[in-house]
């Protein structure tokens, strides 16, 4: 399975501990950047990331900042992007069970690793539930495809 990540500078420490967490589990990994803690500007890695998951050129996407929800807002203007921004396992599992998201958004100063980590495997072991969720959905796919 392959898997995006960004972040930029506030999320920088959390990506690079998430990364060798993905490598060791056995994920392929694109690094969307950034590479250091040097300032830049999260809109550039949200937008990059998102359009690659929403091409279907990568499975999944995590995106850190320092709130995570500069990255969501961001990434989900892509069309075809859906980010939810988790703070802990329950907000992950919904993320997959009534949402399906295609990517997270995490926070970069109130996420330490191991949450990180829990949260991220909730998520990918969630299964899509359908049903209302599935009505419920095409209802944010005809809003995104009316979009101006």
């Amino acid at each position: 399975m392959l898997i995006g990540i960004g972040a930029d500078h506030r999320g920088y420490t959390l990506k690079q501990e998430f990364i060798n967490c993905l490598k060791v589990n056995g994920f392929e990994v694109i690094d969307f950047g950034t590479d250091s803690k040097e300032f830049v500007d999260y809109p550039d890695f949200a937008e990059a990331l998102a359009r690659k998951v929403s091409k279907g050129e990568i499975d999944y996407g995590i995106l850190i900042c320092d709130t995570g929800i500069g990255m969501s807002i961001a990434a989900n203007k892509v069309k075809g992007a859906y980010v939810a921004l988790v703070l802990d396992r329950d907000m992950a599992e919904a993320a997959g069970k009534h949402n399906k998201a295609n990517i997270l958004a995490f926070s970069g100063e109130k996420t330490s690793i191991d949450e990180a980590w829990e949260m991220f495997n909730t998520w990918m072991k969630a299964e899509f539930k359908g049903g209302r969720h599935e009505r419920r959905l095409k209802k944010v796919k005809a809003i995104e495809d009316a979009r101006e």
